[in-house]
């Protein structure tokens, strides 16, 4: 991990800021003692909680049963909403 001063980081920080993908975390220091920490952006998006979801068997097995409901296509339903308003 890199350390630079606050005068190093004002005098270099474009060249710093480039650094920071190869040092991982860069550390400014005032007097010695560090104030900040300069890290990459995480390029990697999180998936959202609900799409890594896996439904259980339980759920697969009552799906496949045809009991779950599973209504009309919300696309067809607005469609036909934005039709009847016009």
């Amino acid at each position: 991990m890199k350390t630079v001063s606050i005068q190093e980081l004002r005098d270099k920080t474009e060249e710093l800021l480039r650094e920071v993908s190869v040092h991982g975390e860069i550390l400014v220091t005032h007097q010695g003692r560090t104030i900040a920490k300069i890290s990459p952006e995480d390029d990697k998006a999180e998936m959202p909680y609900f799409a890594r979801r896996k439904p259980s068997s339980a759920f697969l097995k009552l799906d496949e049963s045809g009991k779950t409901g599973r209504g009309i296509d919300v696309t067809v339903s607005i469609s036909n909403d934005r039709e009847d308003k016009i």
